[in-house]
């Protein structure tokens, strides 16, 4: 029973990570922006550097779960990791007279 237990920690963890690191990529891009706009309207301002502090920050998140993503590949099983109900339809039952 541990192997199962520990293959869907395994999986609920990669899937956080890649929440995480789509948070962080977001991130990454709101600060850049705000980097530039303050870049162009007060160059060498206090905000324009605490922008790119953050973006600084941002980017080394999202590199930091971009390669923990990468070392945590999912190692193939050889089955669908989902386990639906198949999409067929559904038949009615009758009853043979």
């Amino acid at each position: 029973m541990a192997p199962k237990t520990e293959r869907i920690q395994f999986l609920r963890a990669v899937r956080q990570l890649h929440r995480v690191r789509s948070f962080y990529a977001v991130g990454v891009l709101l600060w850049a922006g705000s980097a530039a706009c303050t870049g162009w309207q007060a160059p060498g301002s206090r905000q324009m550097w605490v922008s790119v502090l953050l973006l600084t920050v941002f980017t080394g998140l999202l590199t930091t779960a971009t390669l923990s993503l990468r070392r945590l590949a999912v190692p193939p099983t050889g089955r669908p990791a989902h386990h639906a109900a198949p999409h067929k339809m559904a038949r009615t039952r009758h009853a043979h007279a």
